[in-house]
């Protein structure tokens, strides 16, 4: 494995024993991750996208060194994971999106600085960069705020900030705008694509659910699903895949057994989801023949068209066609029983 990369996986695996339930005797296994193979370019935006229980979260607790993988290797900034993981924390920071960081009895300011001390920074950088980064998540004017007061967006943004203070030579971006405005979603992405982009050498890996952040935001995207990398390629290249598919949004009124689409010659992937109180219809087609049997069985279904729209390959379709569902369908993970 080269050094060349800030983050290469070779064969990565990991494999969660389970709990047996009463009267069972076989033991069984959980597989969270299984042959996993990546490399994230120095200086590189990666994004890395997969449903709930894909094995988003179990990869970067590993390359955070948080967890230790069953099987495979890995390296950070060129340094084993397992072999010297002081060496590889010294070089990294993390941010999760909907976790709290620091004491509810301690201001913003006083919060920060105890991370900067954690970190090894002087008292002069420390000032500086906390001041920066408060200006940059607007809670310059809370710094004296004890964070306990704080509401849970702001509590995100004192974390986003916390994850910046050290200046990571990678950082690890999991869901950084969960559960904050547009607004404020917009300015951090600013502020993420100006720090790699400032910052010649530096990498940063992001998990999102937002499939236009991760199209605005990453050189390069990875999809897992079950513990594997699906695809890895530029989103535009992502995209290209799906050139010669027709794509149809359809809203209708409520339908009634709407799985019967799946069913229909023709249709590649389906996906429905209910909003505001009518149906919406994501499908990817061979062709556009199909579209006609698709409103015969709306119009069976009890379901009337309220609009129909065709449209280029999306990041989203491109999941969709990969995965086979959306973001929020969760799917059983993989029990075998030894």
């Amino acid at each position: 494995m080269s050094q060349r990369f800030a983050i290469q996986t070779e064969g990565l695996g990991r494999v969660y024993q389970l709990k047996r339930k009463r009267g069972e005797t076989a033991p069984k296994t959980l597989v969270a991750l299984e042959g996993v193979d990546s490399e994230v370019k120095q200086g590189e935006l990666f994004g890395l996208l997969g449903p709930n229980g894909a094995g988003k979260t179990t990869l970067i607790k590993i390359l955070t060194t948080l967890l230790l993988p069953t099987s495979g290797r890995a390296l950070v900034d060129g340094i084993d994971i397992v072999q010297d993981p002081q060496e590889v924390r010294r070089r990294i920071n993390m941010v999760s999106g909907g976790e709290t960081c620091g004491y509810g009895l301690l201001t913003v300011e006083e919060n920060l600085w105890m991370f900067t001390q954690f970190y090894g920074l002087t008292d002069r950088v420390a000032r500086e960069r906390i001041n920066e980064m408060l200006e940059v998540v607007g809670l310059s004017d809370r710094r004296k705020t004890k964070s306990h007061f704080l509401s849970t967006g702001m509590k995100q943004k004192m974390n986003f900030a916390r994850g910046f203070l050290n200046d990571p030579q990678i950082l690890f971006l999991d869901e950084p705008t969960l559960g904050l405005d547009v607004q404020t979603s917009r300015v951090l992405r600013d502020f993420v694509k100006r720090w790699v982009r400032e910052r010649p050498g530096k990498t940063l890996l992001l998990t999102t659910h937002y499939m236009a952040e991760a199209d605005e935001l990453c050189d390069r995207v990875a999809i897992i699903d079950k513990g594997k990398i699906l695809a890895c390629d530029t989103p535009a290249n992502l995209k290209r895949r799906l050139q010669r598919a027709s794509i149809f949004k359809l809203q209708t009124t409520p339908l009634e057994m709407s799985n019967r689409f799946s069913d229909l010659p023709g249709v590649s992937k389906f996906i429905e989801h209910q909003r505001n109180g009518h149906t919406e219809l994501n499908f990817i087609l061979e062709n556009e023949n199909v579209l006609v049997k698709i409103l015969d069985a709306v119009q069976a279904g009890g379901g009337h068209l309220l609009s129909l729209e065709k449209r280029e390959p999306t990041l989203e379709d491109v999941f969709i066609d990969l995965v086979g569902r959306g973001f929020g369908d969760e799917e059983t993970p993989l029990e075998v029983e030894k």
